[in-house]
């Protein structure tokens, strides 16, 4: 596995290793020693899966307590996913770091617990499976807004607007929500 830094040094973007013949191919996307190698201590807890139609824009969620590292890859379609900073005393507080994920490239985002995460899909569809380090707990989650302009990602999102939740809809400024101290 390649474990690559990205602008953000705690986010890392890995790409494994794929074994690929006539029959298909073969990968891992976990191996504990490797990630804690390069880092990543994780005790992962719980795995989700999702599902979204193009267009699905999703987040910037976060756990202000039970915070969680999350490992994202794409199993079937693309996304543009997104990591952004919301620990105060970070040197890159309030900075976002994105790429795309699918299930071509096989890459996966190590998203560490201290950051919100959103992600746009821009295939037909998109299956997106992440590994999170502590369990959901619902009162504990906030939304910022996906197009808060303090932060202001560059959203692939082609002159049209993202479909939302109504959570994601409701996703509260940078400058108000409750971050990291």
């Amino acid at each position: 596995m390649k474990f690559i830094s990205t602008l953000i040094p705690d986010v890392l973007l890995i790409e494994p290793k794929i074994f690929q013949d006539e029959r298909g191919f073969f990968l891992e996307s976990y191996q504990k020693n490797h990630f804690k190698e390069a880092g990543i201590d994780a005790d992962f807890v719980q795995d989700n899966h999702s599902k979204s139609q193009y267009g699905t824009l999703r987040g910037l969620h976060y756990q202000i307590q039970y915070p969680q590292g999350k490992l994202v890859r794409v199993i079937a379609g693309e996304i543009f996913d997104v990591a952004v900073d919301i620990r105060r005393n970070s040197p890159s507080f309030g900075k976002w770091v994105g790429d795309y994920l699918s299930s071509e490239n096989k890459k996966m985002l190590w998203v560490p617990a201290g950051f919100a995460h959103g992600f746009y899909v821009t295939s037909y569809y998109a299956e997106v499976l992440y590994k999170a380090t502590d369990y959901y707990a619902p009162q504990w989650e906030r939304t910022i807004a996906w197009n808060d302009p303090t932060i202001n990602i560059s959203w692939p999102l082609q002159d049209r607007l993202p479909v939302l939740s109504p959570k994601d809809e409701a996703g509260k400024s940078f400058l108000e929500t409750d971050v990291f101290e």
